[in-house]
């Protein structure tokens, strides 16, 4: 939020998340020295079994999965326990990398846990595990509330005399009554999923084995974590071949709109998912819905109904048998339905950012376009909060988002105690940049280093205009990058490379956003050595080169080239530095700026070359 100018309450802000800075710092310093002390057991190299095992996979892997896995392997064989963050998107690949690393603990005499958060997920990646495992001779178990007892005391034996290498399952794996004989490795799927009690037993278990966690959307407290450095990251931003982004309405519920959006879907012998949240009413709005499509089977599913039934209706809904399914928020990980395209979600305002995403992505699995429609009550008047979330997703519709969707939800919902309870804080009171900003300067104050102050960068001090109009992307979050991007260039190449790159998305680069790309030039140029700044008068541009510069530099020389360049360009010297004017009358006096930067540049090089 913006504060008044003179009012002190920026000042205030900023000392009430410091106090809030300080205290993380001191806990974050004692969790790294823990964390160094901690010796933990560091995994061998890639034998030839481990790469036999790689390549047996019947897919072509993407770079970014090749990379992952690298990257995960390598913190592996480091002998300190590992805690690392896997993002990326639905189906972009986050299993095969785990399975690769569970490959390479198992190998090595560990045991592995594969922690879900629901059955319906566990089941699946239990039969996943079973199929990929299959030549290996590794024994795969899976846990879960619905397991006989019978069953159970079985694995809970080969888990403890260690016959048992895979145990997936959900949180009934941190009960106290399952002990392990020889635990070395632990994944985590969708670990905001679990309540904070269960985090507190994964958090004893991190301790001492290496820990992987799988993410489309983490938390803003997990993604923080990785931020600073608590916690490795790696991200899979290739999206799988033939996948189409998933297009997003924002809307008041009408009823005409839902009956024509559902109708649009039937015709085209798709099925809709219609996600409403209130148990006590679901029945009624099915009722409804089969009343307006008699010929189209509804079905319900719900957290209180039975597991048999549950099981039923999505395997019924699966096959088809259902074209519509009226459902909670059960449905927001481990499904899989091919031919259901389209989503309709009632009261989106009451969802979190990250858990729109995960609902929205149970559609658009496969090569036909999906639609997604988040419904908010006629007239209703939604939180800022609320009005954010509906924004950012409808924005982030392209593949592989979940990473900038987790980045959005950090800046509007802040990260919160990332080491208690609390998810949602302070980075919204000063910004996401500020805040880490801060606190990396409170772990080295604890840990005794000065913390390095930044010097405020130069800038070239004229208004040229830029801007990205709506005409040229009428995306907030593309727009958004993009200024950060020509920004955060900090070299011509890097800013030549970015102006590429816009060209090859967007095609010819329009006059106000060339501006852009020209304003950030002549700052580069403004923070070179020699150059003491770049200012503008009523009359003139005015380019002041410093003392050390102008007495080294051949003045006749200097005259002759800056005068072949323009006569609307003059030189003049002022307390022994090199004033060079460029009057704004002349007929493109930026474009003569940028060419007097060049040469001014190549000087200072041939200068550098000599020795001089």
């Amino acid at each position: 939020r913006l504060s008044q100018l003179g009012s002190g309450q920026w000042q205030k802000t900023r000392e009430r998340v410091s106090q809030k800075v300080e205290e993380i710092a001191g806990r974050l310093v004692e969790l790294y020295a823990e964390r160094n002390e901690e010796i933990g057991f560091a995994f061998p190299k890639d034998d030839a079994l481990q790469v036999e095992f790689d390549e047996a996979f019947p897919y072509t892997p993407t770079p970014d999965q090749l990379q992952a896995t690298a990257e995960i392997k390598a913190e592996m064989e480091k002998a300190k326990p590992m805690d690392h963050l896997l993002c990326g998107d639905v189906g972009f690949g986050k299993t095969e990398v785990a399975m690769r690393c569970a490959f390479k603990a198992i190998e090595s005499g560990k045991q592995v846990v594969f922690l879900c958060p629901t059955t319906v997920l566990a089941l699946q990646h239990y039969k996943t595990l079973e199929k990929r495992f299959e030549y290996t001779g590794a024994r795969i178990e899976m846990v879960s509330r619905f397991t006989p007892e019978k069953k159970l005391k079985e694995i809970r034996k080969g888990l403890k005399d260690g016959t048992v290498d895979i145990v997936v399952g959900t949180h009934k794996l941190l009960s106290k009554t399952i002990q392990y004989k020889d635990l070395g490795f632990l994944i985590i799927d969708e670990e905001q999923r679990f309540g904070v009690e269960h985090k507190e037993k994964i958090k004893e278990m991190k301790n001492s084995i290496d820990v992987l966690s799988l993410s489309a959307t983490p938390i803003p407290r997990t993604l923080q974590m990785s931020l600073i450095g608590v916690r490795t990251i790696s991200q899979l931003n290739t999206p799988p071949a033939h996948r189409h982004p998933i297009q997003t309405y924002v809307m008041e519920k009408r009823s005409t709109v839902v009956q024509e959006v559902i109708a649009r879907e039937l015709a085209r012998d798709g099925q809709v998912f219609y996600l409403y949240n209130h148990v006590s009413k679901i029945n009624a709005v099915a009722a409804h819905l089969q009343a307006q499509f008699p010929d189209a089977p509804v079905g319900v599913a719900h957290g209180r109904m039975s597991r048999d039934d549950i099981e039923q209706v999505m395997l019924d809904f699966a096959q088809g048998k259902y074209k519509i399914l009226v459902c909670t928020t059960i449905i927001e990980t481990g499904l899989d339905i091919e031919n259901a395209n389209t989503m309709i979600i009632e009261d989106a305002d009451h969802f979190g950012l990250s858990q729109l995403y995960q609902i929205r992505g149970r559609v658009g699995r496969r090569d036909r376009i999906a639609y997604c429609y988040l419904m908010v009550q006629p007239r209703k008047q939604i939180t800022e909060q609320a009005a954010k979330r509906l924004r950012s997703i409808r924005e982030f519709t392209q593949l592989g988002s979940g990473y900038k969707i987790a980045m959005r939800d950090l800046t509007i919902r802040g990260a919160g105690d990332m080491l208690g309870p609390q998810q949602a804080g302070f980075i919204d009171q000063v910004g996401l940049d500020l805040y880490l900003e801060m606190l990396s300067e409170a772990i080295a104050r604890k840990q005794g280093r000065m913390p390095v102050k930044k010097e405020p960068e130069k800038s070239a001090a004229i208004s040229i205009g830029g801007y990205i109009p709506a005409g040229f992307t009428d995306n907030d979050g593309d727009k958004l990058a993009l200024y950060q991007e020509i920004r955060d260039a900090k070299t011509p190449q890097q800013l030549e490379a970015c102006e590429s790159r816009v060209t090859d998305l967007f095609g010819r680069i329009p006059k106000d956003v060339m501006e852009l790309f020209e304003q950030r030039r002549l700052d580069l140029f403004v923070m070179q050595p020699g150059v003491v700044g770049l200012k503008e008068t009523p009359a003139a541009y005015v380019v002041t080169m410093d003392a050390a510069w102008s007495g080294s530099v051949d003045g006749r020389r200097l005259f002759e080239e800056v005068s072949a360049l323009s006569r609307q360009v003059k030189l003049r010297m002022k307390s022994g530095q090199i004033e060079i004017l460029v009057d704004r009358k002349s007929r493109r006096p930026v474009h003569l700026l940028l060419e007097l930067s060049k040469l001014l540049m190549q000087d200072s090089l041939k200068k550098t070359a000599k020795g001089e």
